[in-house]
């Protein structure tokens, strides 16, 4: 599913709150691009299917979420710690709630590795909204179309 650039602002925007998105990737292996709007651009890590490790990927400028290829789910999310993402983003924990038209959970990001190879560890956090369709598998049908 391709976003105009302008249903991906309207959005950004609806509520104020920060985007996030989920691409499903193959290049370099199957996996999927997590995108969070952090101090306006989308900061990424790449996620395999097979596990919860994520890898650092360059950050993207906020317009490229319009031009994403197979996006398996979007929409806003909401910090749940007191302090701000960039903050966190640096001290290495990130707590959030997706709130995408597909997922709708608290997940949590801890870097668990610094350097050229950052590696950060996605954990899906236990709240009172998640569902089934906070499975990680839930994403393969996302992407494909089928739920």
């Amino acid at each position: 599913m391709r976003l105009s650039l302008t249903d991906y602002r309207r959005r950004r925007r609806s509520g104020g709150q920060p985007c996030f998105l989920i691409e499903h990737d193959t290049a370099g292996g199957d996996h999927y691009d997590l995108r969070l709007e952090i101090d306006g651009v989308l900061v990424s890590w790449a996620i395999p299917k097979d596990g919860r490790m994520a890898r650092r990927t360059p950050d993207h400028p906020l317009d490229d979420a319009a031009s994403a290829a197979v996006v398996a789910d979007s929409g806003t999310y909401a910090n749940v710690t007191q302090y701000e993402m960039a903050e966190c983003l640096e001290c290495g924990h990130l707590s959030f709630q997706l709130r995408g038209e597909k997922l709708r959970c608290c997940y949590s990001l801890t870097r668990v590795r610094e350097g050229e190879e950052e590696t950060w560890l996605l954990i899906r956090r236990r709240d009172g909204d998640a569902d089934a369709q906070c499975d990680p598998a839930y994403l393969d049908a996302a992407a494909d179309g089928s739920s």
